[in-house]
C-alpha cells in the first residue's frame, strides 16, 4: 500500500472494528437472550458494546501508559529526547506528541493517541540508556510514523475492543457453568441450535479477536519500518536499534493485550529465526521477525 493512502486506511478499519465489535458483543447478547428467554441479558451486551468503544475511543491511550506506570518525561533530565523528538515531529509535519519515560532497563518503546493532536510516545529508560543517538532517532522515527499514519489509533483501540471480546466471552460461559441451573425449565426449551452457537461464540470470538490484533501489529511495524527509514534518510539507525533491543533483556512487566503496542516484542519472541516459526506460531506473533524487517530496512538503501 502507498505509505501516504495508510491514513485513511487506519481510519476506514478503526470505524470497522468498533462495527465489528459492537456486532459480536451484542450477537452473543442475543444468543444468550434467546437461550436464557431474558431480554436484559441483551440489553447489557448492547450498553457494554457502547459504552467499550466509548472508552476505546477517548481513554485507550491513558488505560496503555497507566498500565506501564509510564511518567512524563522530564525536559531537562531528558533534554536529548525530547530534541529529538522534537526536531522529527517538524520533520514528519505532525504536532510534538508528549513524551513518557517507562522506568524500566529493557529498552523498548510505543506510542499511542487517538490522533496526532492527542498522540504520546513512550519509551522506556534502558532504551535512552543505551541507544545511540542515531538508533534511538530511528525508533522515535518508527512511532512519529505510528502516529502520523494513524496506526497508534487502531493499534491501540483494538486492546480494549480484544479485550471486551474475552470478557463477554468468559461472562456468558460462566452464565452456563453456574447459572443455568436456576433457568432449566426456561432454556429446555431453547433451540438446541443456539446452545451450539452460543459454546462456539465462547470459543472463537476472543481468539480471532486475538488473530486480528496481532495480524494488525505485524503489518503496520513493516510500514512504519519503511515510514521512519524515509524520515530519517539512514535506515541502518533503526536497523542497529532493533538488533540492540532484540538482544536485551525480556521486558518483564508486559500484558500480553499490549504486546503489539511496542516497536519489538516485549518478550522477543520476534527475535527467533525465521526459519525455525511454523505457520500457526507466526499467526500468534505480535511482531514480524526482526531478521525480516532489518533485512528490509538495510535493502531499502
Amino acid at each position: 500500500m502507498n505509505l501516504y493512502n495508510q491514513k485513511a486506511s487506519n481510519i476506514r478499519k478503526t470505524w470497522a472494528l468498533f462495527c465489528v465489535c459492537c456486532i459480536a458483543v451484542i450477537g452473543i447478547g442475543w444468543i444468550f437472550s434467546y437461550i436464557y428467554h431474558d431480554d436484559a441479558i441483551l440489553y447489557i451486551a448492547i450498553a457494554l458494546s457502547i459504552g467499550t468503544n466509548l472508552v476505546a475511543y477517548w481513554s485507550s491511550d491513558t488505560i496503555a501508559l497507566a498500565s506501564y506506570q509510564a511518567h512524563e518525561a522530564d525536559k531537562t533530565t531528558h533534554k536529548e529526547l525530547y530534541r529529538s523528538v522534537e526536531n522529527l515531529s517538524i520533520t514528519a509535519g505532525v504536532p510534538m506528541p508528549r513524551v513518557f519515560v517507562i522506568p524500566t532497563d529493557s529498552p523498548n518503546a510505543f506510542a499511542t493517541g487517538r490522533n496526532p493532536k492527542h498522540a504520546s510516545i513512550a519509551v522506556t529508560q534502558g532504551l535512552v540508556d543505551r541507544l545511540e543517538p542515531s538508533e534511538l532517532e530511528g525508533v522515535l522515527a518508527h512511532e512519529l510514523s505510528h502516529v502520523k499514519n494513524y496506526d497508534t489509533l487502531i493499534m491501540t483501540v483494538v486492546v480494549v475492543l480484544v479485550g471486551v471480546l474475552s470478557l463477554t466471552a468468559q461472562l456468558f460461559s460462566r452464565t452456563m457453568m453456574f447459572g443455568g441451573g436456576r433457568r432449566d425449565s426456561e432454556s429446555n426449551g431453547a433451540n438446541p441450535l443456539f446452545m451450539i452457537l452460543g459454546i462456539v461464540a465462547i470459543i472463537v470470538a476472543p481468539i480471532a479477536g486475538t488473530l486480528l490484533q496481532f495480524a494488525i501489529s505485524r503489518k503496520r511495524e513493516f510500514v512504519a519500518d519503511a515510514s521512519a527509514a524515509l524520515l530519517t534518510r539512514y535506515p541502518e539507525g533503526l536497523a542497529h536499534a532493533l538488533q540492540k533491543i532484540s538482544t536485551s533483556e525480556p521486558f518483564g512487566k508486559t500484558k500480553q493485550a499490549t504486546a503489539h503496542l511496542f516497536i519489538a516484542n516485549p518478550m522477543h519472541l520476534d527475535a527467533v529465526p525465521q526459519n525455525k516459526i511454523g505457520f500457526i506460531s507466526k499467526l500468534f506473533m505480535t511482531h514480524p521477525p526482526i531478521e525480516e524487517r532489518i533485512k528490509a530496512l538495510m535493502g531499502s538503501k
